[in-house]
């Protein structure tokens, strides 16, 4: 399951340099993250660091986007890969 950034977003850009995989972007109004890239921090620690660092707490799971730890696994085996290329 990747993550989401809902509307409570103060855009206060703490959540950016956080993510390992550079899955966080702004977004037209507030930051996005681009569930093809979230791992929730799979692979690089063991908890999501966006949702560490947060301030008011606006960045949930996505229900949307349902997977499983080897899928995110394998989602962040895929993009290390592609930054070694």
């Amino acid at each position: 399951m990747a993550l989401m950034i809902t509307d409570d977003c103060i855009n206060c850009d703490v959540c950016e340099p956080e993510c390992p995989n550079e899955a966080i972007y702004m977004g037209p109004e507030i930051y996005e993250i681009d569930p093809d890239k979230c791992t929730e921090c799979v692979g690089h620690f063991s908890e999501p660091q966006c949702q560490q660092v947060c301030p008011v707490a606006c960045i949930p799971f996505n229900p949307e986007w349902r997977e499983s730890e080897d899928q995110l696994r394998a989602k962040y085996e895929r993009l290390e890969a592609a930054k070694a290329a």
